[in-house]
């Protein structure tokens, strides 16, 4: 395991503090985990936020992994432009989707998948497996393929209760303050730190 904001190289991945990633082999080698990313091109970005677990074989499929539907074929001319004498640019070739946004205190569960243009909110569950195509509501567990709702980890109040608190932002010494009632889900205790 490793702290992922020690070990990443690219400037278009953002990640919070405190949030890790799990590899049975290499956790250093997070950024193979990337997949179809352009930013160059595509000027999209991987932002993940504090507090995140990512388990091993998590994937973020970018927009260079999409073709572009709308076209008669679905076949990636504009990659070959040079070869078809095409002026356009390759960005024609697949649907610009935007950024993968994992909010805070998401955990991210082994081999799931996480398509272009996905919001995932702050503390949700995204179960083994999954694919991930479509936003996911802050602290709502999904899964299958494609995911789907599974259930809210809190009723409305509880969660709007944490939305408010953002815990992730306090400073270290009063998460730890803290902490006795994060870990056994004490709302009562916890209203006291609004």
């Amino acid at each position: 395991m490793c702290y992922l904001k020690n070990i990443i190289k690219s400037p278009f991945i953002e990640v919070g503090d405190y949030t890790y990633y799990h590899d049975f082999q290499d956790p250093l080698s997070f950024e193979k985990n990337i997949l179809y990313h352009y930013p160059y091109c595509n000027n999209d970005r991987l932002i993940i936020g504090k507090f995140c677990s990512i388990a091993h074989g998590a994937k973020f499929i970018f927009n260079g992994g999409n073709h572009n539907m709308k076209s008669a074929s679905v076949f990636p001319f504009p990659v070959f432009a040079k070869e078809w004498g095409l002026d356009v640019p390759i960005t024609d070739a697949w649907e610009n989707k935007g950024n993968i946004v994992i909010g805070n205190d998401v955990w991210l569960g082994y081999d799931c998948i996480i398509m272009a243009g996905v919001k995932i909110g702050d503390g949700a569950i995204i179960a083994t497996r999954a694919l991930v195509n479509k936003d996911v509501e802050p602290y709502t567990i999904v899964g299958g393929i494609p995911a789907k709702p599974i259930k809210k980890r809190f009723d409305e109040q509880k969660r709007e209760l944490l939305l408010k608190l953002k815990w992730w932002d306090w400073p270290a010494q009063k998460i730890q303050s803290a902490m006795p009632y994060i870990l056994k889900g004490d709302f009562e205790k916890l209203k006291e730190f609004l």
